[in-house]
């Protein structure tokens, strides 16, 4: 009997069972933040791509040259930056995005353009430690300038 109590045969068993289930869980758990940070990346990309359409968004008409000629000026329109961001997005986003949403395209000084996009992010794979998926969200702004 005393024999029994003291044999320790299989007891690695059970170590190299919770090794592989922790093994598997910090894997699951880093491929979800790897996918967090790419996707986060797109959305920071269309974001950037539609700020750089809405400070484009001018006509002719809207460009003014100061009183000695050496300085060129542009004024955007909200309405303008807001329609161009949004046909933008239209022609771009809802293919690669899920719940894509404009929260905000604006000009703030009528100078640069500024967007802020929204999507949700679901992890690649469902698990008891994760969250079934976030909204994340990317603000980008560009400037409108002529030389």
């Amino acid at each position: 009997m005393r024999r029994h109590a003291v044999d320790e045969t299989g007891s690695t068993l059970v170590l190299t069972i919770g090794f592989a289930a922790f093994a598997l869980v910090v894997t699951l758990v880093v491929a979800a933040a790897t996918s967090l940070y790419i996707e986060r990346k797109r959305l920071l990309s269309l974001a950037d791509s539609a700020a750089l359409v809405g400070a484009e968004a001018f006509d002719l008409a809207d460009v003014r040259v100061s009183e000695d000629a050496k300085a060129v000026t542009v004024t955007l329109d909200p309405e303008t930056v807001a329609a161009t961001v949004a046909d933008h997005i239209d022609r771009v986003g809802p293919t690669q995005f899920d719940g894509l949403r404009i929260e905000e395209a604006t000009t703030p000084d009528g100078r640069s353009a500024e967007v802020s996009l929204s999507s949700a992010w679901k992890p690649p794979v469902l698990t008891l430690f994760l969250p079934e998926g976030l909204r994340i969200e990317a603000t980008s702004s560009a400037r409108a300038v002529l030389r």
